[in-house]
């Protein structure tokens, strides 16, 4: 008997168990095949900071929560319509951002006596057997000993048959969404092509999980997100890694420089690293340092010989970077830091976002150490954003901070590449002998934008001294003298300022030029900010949003455009950062809406805050 097939216009899954259960790589998987047939979506993948949580436990539960739709999305979701829970933990953990009467599909083999005690659930009770899951649509499925049958002819030992159970509940997904497998049959041969044994395995799992939703009685209504209307173009999934790793090398192939990635490991930057390693045929280097120190110290060495240096770390990493970033500084040589934040202080909370490091990008260096900063907003805006940093680092002759975080990190979403001729070019100016009528090399003798020459090493005649000592005007002669210095903070300080003379100005996103509220925001706020503005905007309420990608120097229109509106609100995910520095230098009584939860800010809490204001 068929199953009838019912038309929705977005859903949102999560997937949730434990950390081995493989919930990562069957929402990775769910997301690829949504990309393909045209959905718009959102991710927001959870995963425990430690390598190996206690299993079954609530700190070791693991979880990817994806949004898709047949309509423009900008978040994954402030509740889930399907929590598909492999244990107990995973119930618990994930239940309240359930939405009252959504389905849950638990794996009852995960609800054992051993997995409700590490759970902490009371001795004797069983949420899916005690009632308390009344207002759900609960299904309650044995995946693990449905998984087990399904592979009772493949030659593997028990504990690896039950690794593709993950693959069960995928096949299982596909068949009530009305999905295609060959994607992830694919995926798999390319993964597993050499080991015959798992590939039969995993295939068989993905398989069974799609003909078990065709014979079970249970399911009567299948569900169908249709293609999203999105502007004409090719798109591909992306994370906010891979984007700025696309950045990273188109900016190097516009500017004619080689990328040297000069790094060391840390949560959640490290798959910059690790894309960029691949792409060795652009003549790209990376190198994995000894520590934090090591990195950015050799990126520098490598803007010096005139390359293209970036270095990639989160909040601790910076912390160590600082004296280097100082000495980059006061060289003034490009060179890209991109900050992918997370949760703080210390160690803090490796693996949840954070907008954490601003006032430390700002503020966080000995002396007077002005740097720009640029901000990334959703995943695919990394591309862009970095490709901003590489342009303002090469052409002002200055260290960039680029800030990004975990969640637009490791979330994805559907992005039109651009054509290479769609790229603005980065040109760049190498000084390659002395000018006529010139003496001497003058190493710090600036041009109207105050920017010194780039001379790389050996090039004959331009010798010069280079170090972390105060620069003597002009000379670049060590210089202790006090008015000296004095000039040059100051004008290092303006060349920082005079970046404000080639960027675009500031932009609504939305809203009238004119109104009650003007949302201001930066980073991952955007597709929170953007969602609740445009609810408001459709009950006819006069507010605006304003997202910034340039945060030192602001956009030369800024204090103009925050006049504009009776009160301007800023939701950060910290404890307020970007509201003291626009409140010192605007004198505006900017109220501020902060979460510090490791999560990201909802449309609903925002469409609430807007709405006490107004």
């Amino acid at each position: 008997m068929s199953v009838p097939t019912q038309v929705v216009e977005d859903v949102v899954i999560k997937f949730a168990g434990d950390s081995g259960d493989g919930m990562q790589l069957t929402g990775s998987q769910f997301t690829n095949n949504t990309a393909l047939i045209g959905n718009d979506l959102s991710t927001f993948p959870d995963f425990p900071a430690e390598i190996r949580a206690p299993q079954g436990t609530v700190p070791g539960v693991s979880g990817y929560q994806l949004h898709f739709s047949s309509h423009r999305v900008f978040t994954p979701g402030d509740v889930c319509d399907v929590l598909v829970a492999m244990n107990a933990a995973a119930l618990k953990v994930n239940l309240k951002s359930l939405k009252p009467g959504g389905m849950i599909i638990a794996n009852t083999d995960g609800f054992d006596t051993k997995n409700l005690r590490l759970s902490n659930y009371p001795e004797g009770v069983n949420p899916l057997e005690d009632g308390s899951l009344t207002g759900y649509e609960l299904y309650k499925l044995d995946i693990t000993k449905l998984t087990r049958e399904a592979l009772k002819e493949v030659q593997l030992g028990t504990k690896e048959k039950d690794r593709a159970k993950n693959m069960f509940v995928l096949g299982f997904l596909y068949w009530l969404y009305n999905r295609e497998l060959a994607n992830t049959i694919n995926f798999l041969e390319e993964k597993f092509g050499k080991r015959a044994e798992i590939l039969e395995a995993n295939t068989k799992a993905l398989k069974a999980g799609y003909h078990y939703g065709e014979t079970v009685e249970a399911f009567t209504t299948r569900y169908k997100v249709e293609k999203a209307k999105l502007p004409p173009g090719k798109y591909r999934g992306i994370t906010g890694n891979t984007a700025l790793a696309y950045g990273l090398i188109a900016a190097a192939e516009k500017s004619g420089l080689s990328l040297f990635l000069g790094t060391y490991p840390i949560t959640p930057a490290s798959d910059i690293l690790h894309e960029l390693s691949r792409y060795k045929n652009f003549g790209i280097r990376t190198f994995q340092a000894e520590d934090e120190i090591a990195g950015i110290t050799a990126a520098i060495g490598a803007s010096y010989g005139g390359s293209l240096g970036v270095t990639t770390t989160s909040g601790p990493g910076m912390a160590l970077k600082t004296e280097a970033m100082g000495l980059a500084l006061m060289l003034e040589i490009p060179l890209v830091i991109i900050n992918i934040q997370r949760g703080g202080p210390s160690t803090g909370l490796p693996t949840k976002t954070e907008q954490s490091d601003l006032l430390q990008a700002y503020y966080g260096r000995n002396g007077e150490s002005p740097m720009p900063v640029v901000s990334a907003s959703t995943p695919s805006d990394c591309f862009d954003a970095v490709y901003e940093a590489v342009r303002i680092a090469v052409q002002h002759m200055t260290p960039v901070i680029l800030l990004s975080d975990g969640y637009i990190a490791n979330g994805a979403e559907p992005w039109r590449f651009p054509k290479s001729s769609d790229l603005q070019p980065i040109p760049v100016h190498f000084k390659t002998g002395l000018n006529e009528g010139e003496e001497n090399f003058l190493p710090y003798l600036r041009d109207e934008k105050l920017v010194r020459p780039w001379a790389v090493p050996g090039t004959p005649g331009l010798e010069h001294r280079i170090g972390g000592l105060e620069k003597e005007d002009i000379t670049g002669n060590v210089s202790y003298d006090p008015e000296n210095h004095q000039h040059m903070v100051k004008t290092r300080e303006a060349k920082v300022d005079k970046v404000a003379d080639d960027i675009p100005l500031q932009t609504l996103d939305s809203g009238p030029a004119n109104g009650d509220v003007l949302v201001l925001g930066w980073g991952s706020t955007y597709g929170s900010i953007k969602s609740a503005v445009m609810e408001l905007q459709a009950q006819g309420k006069a507010v605006a949003h304003a997202h910034l990608r340039h945060l030192r120097p602001f956009p030369k229109n800024l204090g103009d455009l925050l006049k504009n509106y009776k009160q301007v609100l800023i939701p950060e995910i910290n404890n307020g950062q970007l509201i003291k520095i626009i409140r010192d230098k605007y004198l505006i009584d900017a109220k501020g809406y902060n979460k510090i939860k490791g999560t990201p800010i909802t449309r609903s809490e925002l469409v609430s805050a807007i709405s006490q204001l107004l």
